[in-house]
């Protein structure tokens, strides 16, 4: 007899899903602060991205922390504390960040203002490692992707506003030209962030919809998979430190990190399959190339934004002058509005349509959302009249989405080979065509989370929610693909052509949904016939 369905805690889901929001408000507002460092600092474009990877570093040495703190105490730390405490324990990590921003502001120190930064992701590292599996636990497994997907949904409708809103408190305007950004705005932006922090972690506090989210359940020890954990971990610390000290160029140096890292991680698979003992969730194919698709996933979404900016603001790329930093806010807030767009739709599953129904709601949900961030820049006072044209490829999207049928490798293969064409354009073409086609890139990232997610972790059984973790911690990406392509912009003087990376990961990816399906394949799993979760 089957089990009846475990009911949905709306109450708690609908307080829970405040996190979601805050992570996109702020990781898309580096976009704003990137280039505003870049000028106020005098860095170059290598420099400036050093910022993404303090921020998403942050993620993986956070999640390695934890893994390898439950590993050598034999119990998970965060079950064990609980998902409640352990997202209340995230935000006054980040209230911590967003006040030393502060002083080191006012010190007028960049390498302090990287360190306040790193601390910021480390509270939402903690923040994520609870939330998305308390999100999944908040009513019956079966549903669980859906939650994620409304989580999604929140967290790109942060994503969208948190571009308008940083650079109405850092220039006064989003959309004229800029007046001197001074540190009195920093510190009021800021203070505001830690503020909004402070009050959510309170609300969590004394929240008496949200259950504890405790499990004493032994986890089993690694010690190989930790080892070859730690040795990245020490190879990455050795990278920074060479390239602080060292005369090595910066571009050969991310280079050999992503040698290393394939290396690393292609080397412990092929170890665990000669002895599996001690390697865990390593041991399976289909989680290696997960982590593989996770980081440059990752890195090529986070890679778009953060170098967009720079982009637009060279001479001759979209007008004569290039645009004011206050300027790209709206370009900036469109390309996570993508993601919106396209997870807002993959959020129509969540309402159980059917026939006809279902393929009305998949066309309008996508330009209803489009309409709501072209109304929020107007709101802001941005002139949105060159974006109205993007709609083409709102379009283009939603027919890929039919095309890939909710299915993970073949929606993934479809947006990927989709984005490296839009990449291409993009890089080949100059003014508002060029534009949207790198903006295009968030809607096909849009549905990549949950598709290489779901692949990765298919088949692993016990070791589900170790692999998970794995592939948290490759969120890595964002920390080295956008100071890569930072570092062949400035190498080769030209941030338009540096969109290759981009067109290359791309294409990178969709190769991984192919090999991903033969690898599942040969282990008798037909996972196309699944739907993939959201994120």
């Amino acid at each position: 007899m089957s089990q009846p369905k475990q009911p949905t805690n709306n109450s708690a889901l609908s307080t829970l899903v405040v996190v979601f929001f805050f992570w996109g408000f702020i990781a898309a507002s580096n976009s704003i602060f990137i280039p505003f460092c870049k000028s106020h600092f005098e860095l170059n474009q290598f420099e400036s991205q050093l910022i993404g990877s303090a921020f998403y570093g942050a993620y993986f040495f956070g999640s390695l922390i934890l893994f390898l703190a439950s590993n050598i105490i034999g119990f998970d730390i965060v079950n064990k504390i609980g998902y409640k405490k352990g997202i209340i324990y995230g935000l006054w990590i980040s209230v911590a960040g967003a006040l030393l921003i502060i002083p080191s502001a006012n010190m007028n120190s960049f390498p302090a203002i990287l360190g306040s930064f790193f601390v910021v992701a480390l509270g939402f590292s903690l923040q994520q490692t609870c939330a998305q599996p308390f999100a999944v636990a908040l009513g019956d497994p079966s549903t669980g992707s859906h939650r994620l997907n409304l989580g999604g949904s929140v967290n790109s409708l942060g994503t969208t506003l948190g571009p308008i809103i940083v650079s109405y408190f850092l220039f006064g305007t989003v959309s004229s030209k800029a007046a001197n950004v001074t540190v009195t705005n920093v510190n009021t932006l800021y203070m505001i962030v830690a503020a909004v922090f402070a009050a959510v972690a309170l609300f969590f506090q004394f929240s008496k919809k949200l259950p504890a989210g405790q499990d004493d359940a032994k986890v089993e020890k690694v010690s190989k998979a930790s080892g070859s954990l730690i040795f990245m971990t020490i190879f990455l610390i050795g990278v920074i430190i060479a390239g602080q000290y060292t005369s090595i160029s910066k571009l050969n140096l991310l280079i050999i990190t992503l040698v290393m890292i394939i290396a690393i991680l292609f080397g412990s698979n092929i170890s665990a399959n000669k002895n599996p003992e001690g390697w865990g969730a390593m041991k399976y194919p289909q989680l290696i190339y997960g982590m593989l698709g996770i980081f440059v996933y990752v890195g090529v979404e986070v890679t778009i934004d953060n170098n967009f900016g720079a982009l637009l603001k060279t001479p001759g790329y979209l007008t004569d002058a290039g645009l004011d930093e206050s300027e790209i806010s709206k370009y900036v807030s469109l390309y996570w509005g993508s993601l919106m767009i396209g997870r807002w739709t993959g959020a129509v599953s969540v309402f159980n349509l059917k026939g006809t129904a279902k393929t009305i709601a998949m066309i309008v949900v996508p330009f209803v959302a489009l309409a709501i961030v072209l109304f929020v820049n107007n709101l802001y006072g941005s002139d949105i009249s060159d974006l109205y044209g993007y709609a083409a490829c709102v379009a283009i999207a939603i027919a890929a989405f039919f095309f890939g049928q909710e299915k993970p490798v073949k929606t993934l293969v479809t947006v990927s080979l989709l984005a490296t064409v839009a990449m291409l354009i993009g890089v080949f073409t100059n003014g508002i065509i060029s534009v949207y086609a790198f903006m295009a890139g968030g809607l096909c990232c849009s549905v990549m989370w949950p598709c290489i997610f779901s692949l990765g972790v298919s088949g692993l059984g016990k070791f589900t929610s170790q692999g998970s973790a794995f592939l948290i911690m490759m969120i890595l990406g964002g920390a080295i693909i956008p100071p890569l392509q930072g570092s062949v912009g400035d190498t080769t003087h030209d941030m338009h052509q540096s969109y290759l990376i981009a067109a290359v990961c791309f294409l990178f990816l969709a190769w991984l949904g192919l090999k991903l399906r033969s690898v599942l394949k040969a282990q008798g799993l037909d996972f196309d016939n699944q739907i993939g979760g959201g994120h």
